[in-house]
């Protein structure tokens, strides 16, 4: 499939950012839902969503521009060689994106809103959470038209086909991986499953446990449910950012600080509620 959706001369429209948008229009529509449920104006989501959308796609670049990631592949060593590329959206539309960097992002557009206009800032995250995990699953759809974040070969039926001009590392290798019978892990597709049950989990949680949740519970379930399912499918990741200490990637040393941190942080509060 083109990862081209229009071209209009040296400008282009991609898939992927594509999806990222339309992710998170849904995401908004979701968070009025939300925002009703709780009794707040839902006006605020469409006030806020494009400073969100903003800061998540900067943070998300950021992320990305200073990784250095395994293998050939971008990240800070080659950035700080051609700074231009940090803001070449036309080549690619911004195909190297981080989600921790978009959630930081997003979280402090959403933390200055709310300041400003005197809200609640842990109801307000609380409101964004479950469409935050299917704006995830959404987007990555796009890594797959662009046939990347694939993970190593399999004979899995779900396996995917990789076109040769897509191959990383020992798998350009046509005479040992053969295109025609080569799959691989689909590791976008683990992760838009895992983040679509999160997603309807957290929805059926916020109206079944409605009157039981303080302020900022969901934003704590989300922070546990979504690095947990990271953690597990950065081991099919040959491109992951290692930190240099044992085998463990800078994204799964973030999930389990964020694991471990919002799961005192839920048993504390409700401790001290009881």
């Amino acid at each position: 499939m083109n990862p081209v959706v229009v071209q209009i001369g040296p400008f282009a429209i991609h898939w992927y950012g594509l999806l990222i948008v339309i992710g998170a229009v849904l995401a908004a529509f979701v968070a009025t839902r939300q925002a009703r449920l709780y009794g707040e104006n839902p006006d605020h989501v469409w006030d806020m969503l494009a400073w969100v959308l903003i800061a998540g796609i900067i943070g998300a670049r950021l992320y990305h521009v200073f990784s250095k990631p395994t293998g050939d592949f971008a990240g800070w060593p080659y950035y700080r060689e051609h700074p231009i590329e940090i803001i070449a959206f036309w080549h690619g539309g911004f195909r190297g994106l981080g989600i921790y960097g978009a959630v930081i992002g997003g979280v402090l557009a959403i933390a200055i809103y709310t300041r400003w206009h005197r809200l609640n800032l842990a109801r307000w995250l609380d409101i964004a959470a479950p469409g935050v995990l299917l704006a995830q699953a959404i987007g990555r759809i796009g890594n797959f038209i662009n046939q990347e974040l694939y993970g190593p070969p399999t004979n899995l039926p779900w396996g995917v086909k990789i076109d040769a001009a897509h191959r990383y590392g020992e798998y350009r290798d046509l005479a040992k991986y053969p295109v025609e019978t080569t799959r691989f892990h689909p590791t976008f597709f683990y992760e838009a499953a895992w983040n679509l049950v999160g997603f309807v989990l957290l929805m059926w949680i916020t109206r079944r446990f409605k009157d039981r949740l303080l302020p900022g519970d969901v934003i704590l379930m989300y922070l546990i449910w979504y690095p947990l399912g990271r953690l597990w499918v950065e081991m099919f990741r040959p491109d992951a950012w290692k930190l240099g200490v044992g085998t463990l990637t800078t994204a799964q040393f973030i999930s389990l600080v964020s694991i471990i941190g919002a799961s005192l942080l839920l048993f504390i509060r409700h401790r001290r509620a009881r």
